[in-house]
């Protein structure tokens, strides 16, 4: 990221103790953000798993604060900030996107971004992405598992004014709301966003109230230089060297070839580089995952091996570097299909980063984890307020650890949401969950196991499309320093098994069922805790089942 630096040396009158408590209350603001968009939105994905980002920027579009949220969407806010920009956003606009190509992640992610004006100036940028549920294309739910080109996965928004001067424009919202399914429920998701970056201007303007404009400004700065400063010292802790890894996709929804994605992680005393030459070109299926989702998986990863409590903004991604050959998987041209790079590939970019780092690395990096999303998505055919559209990204095992096991039947890598209540999705949609628990004998042995992955059956009470979008059925999660791997998935339909990335019609009373990965087993079995062995034999999590 480029941005001017003119003003870097106006933290100098922010002591240590008001520097923590103005980048608490900036954290405070994304966070709050956050819970307006959850507790205001309509539909269970946003409500009830939290499929949803915030944040806010200063008026140079440089990330201060972030709520915990989708990591995937965080790392590429920027991007949509970035372009925004570039559309001289005033006082009371609400810029719309979604386009991949132009500030997006994939389509179904909608990004809202609106200048936070105290007075009559842009003193920063408050901005809400969350995952709709549908944004048209050729299946409900928008992530088909045949598409070959973006036109097929949705409507695609260019940043475009959805309110200007504090008025929305209902013919930008007209043109969206006929393009998708359930269009009252995205009416009721889009406000939502709205409000929440209206909350944004708010809060900023108390903080202005309380501490005045320069202060605030002064203070912007200083928590960028403040984590700028906090990763430069962890990167120095880290051996200087080049870093390389090698991982694959299991095809890309048109062939089941594998596609290859390769890495080199140079560390420096102040700088991080990571180059993605000799990864494949794009393909024609929809795994292709646009730059800024690249970026999103690096900075996760860098974070993580270096100190996740480094306040995640501008200055903790200032160091790293990403270079990524245009056309290929991970840099495609448009129109490109990229749907699933956003779900899928994403996660094979943080395993491979994590492979590489695993040597300068060793005591942070874990076994690999399941390394899907395991996208299920469930929608009518013919659309309307009548009809339905269900998504979910199903938990799977957590790689075990340098000194613990592995974590069972959780979110893991580019995604943070929480699973869809059982009493909610029965009651929103007519599915009923004949089967959810863990997948015993799924993680892979170790001194420390893997996490184990879960068993989710649902049934379709109506006719219905079904897409899937999966990963790690064929190439299982990798143990690590001698721990074995975890178990692959699989995914069926009426007790067929179908692949990894299907899209079918199917009729009422039919059951979809996902066996989601277990995490791969860090260091030798034989060096496991007895204790830790007769526990496991207790609850039959030893035997490998068949």
């Amino acid at each position: 990221m480029s941005h001017d630096d003119s003003n870097s040396n106006s933290d100098t009158d922010i002591d240590a103790v008001t520097l923590e408590i103005m980048r608490n209350q900036f954290e405070g603001v994304a966070e709050e953000m956050g819970q307006v968009l959850i507790t205001s939105s309509y539909s269970p994905n946003i409500k009830e798993r939290r499929d949803c980002s915030t944040a806010l920027f200063d008026a140079e579009g440089r990330l201060v604060a972030q709520a915990e949220h989708i990591p995937v969407h965080l790392g590429a806010m920027p991007e949509a900030v970035d372009t925004v920009l570039d559309y001289d956003p005033e006082p009371g606009d609400v810029f719309v996107l979604n386009d991949p190509f132009e500030g997006g992640t994939h389509l179904p992610d909608v990004t809202m971004v609106s200048p936070v004006t105290v007075g009559d100036e842009i003193l920063g940028y408050a901005v809400s992405r969350a995952h709709h549920a549908d944004v048209g294309g050729m299946t409900p739910g928008s992530m088909p598992a045949g598409a070959q080109e973006i036109y097929q996965e949705g409507i695609r928004l260019p940043p475009v004014r959805l309110v200007k001067r504090g008025e929305v424009n209902d013919d930008v919202m007209s043109l969206l709301l006929a393009n998708v399914r359930n269009p009252g429920e995205r009416r009721a998701d889009i406000r939502a966003q709205i409000a929440a970056n209206e909350r944004a201007e708010e809060r900023l303007g108390d903080l202005v109230e309380e501490h005045g404009r320069e202060r605030v400004v002064s203070a912007f700065d200083a928590v960028i230089s403040y984590s700028r400063d906090r990763l430069l010292a962890e990167l120095a802790d880290l051996p200087n060297g080049t870093y390389s890894a090698h991982d694959v996709m299991e095809g890309d929804g048109i062939s089941d070839d594998e596609i290859p994605i390769e890495v080199s992680v140079t560390v420096g005393d102040e700088e991080i580089e990571v180059d993605f030459s000799g990864t494949a070109p794009q393909v024609p299926g929809n795994v292709n995952a646009p730059l800024a989702v690249a970026k999103s998986a690096v900075y996760f990863v860098i974070r993580c091996v270096t100190d996740p409590e480094i306040p995640p903004n501008e200055g903790c991604y200032d160091p790293v570097s990403v270079s990524v050959p245009e056309g290929s998987l991970l840099n495609p041209r448009p129109p490109a299909a990229v749907v699933g790079g956003n779900v899928e590939t994403s996660q094979r970019v943080t395993d491979v980063v994590f492979s590489a780092l695993a040597e300068a690395a060793p005591d942070r990096v874990p076994a690999q984890g399941q390394g899907t999303m395991n996208n299920l998505t469930i929608g009518s055919r013919g659309g309307g307020d009548d009809g339905f559209t269900y998504y979910e990204t199903i938990a799977g095992g957590f790689g075990g650890r340098p000194t613990k096991d592995g974590m069972d039947g959780v979110q893991v890598g580019m995604t943070n949401t929480l699973n869809t209540p059982v009493e909610s999705l029965e009651a929103e949609y007519p599915l009923f969950v004949e089967r959810y628990g863990l997948r015993e004998n799924s993680g892979g042995h170790g001194q420390f196991r893997g996490g184990l992955g879960v068993v989710r059956s649902v049934s379709v009470e109506t006719d219905a499309t079904v897409s899937l979008l999966t990963e790690r059925r064929r190439v299982a999660p990798h143990g690590i320093d001698g721990g074995e791997d975890g178990r692959c998935g699989r995914n069926e339909i009426d007790g067929e098994r179908v692949p990894a990335k299907t899209t079918r019609d199917v009729e009422s009373g039919t059951t979809i069922t996902v066996f989601t990965p277990g995490g791969g087993g860090h260091g030798p079995a034989e060096e496991r805790d007895p204790d830790a062995i007769e526990m496991d034999r207790e609850d039959g999590k030893m035997e490998w089942e068949e």
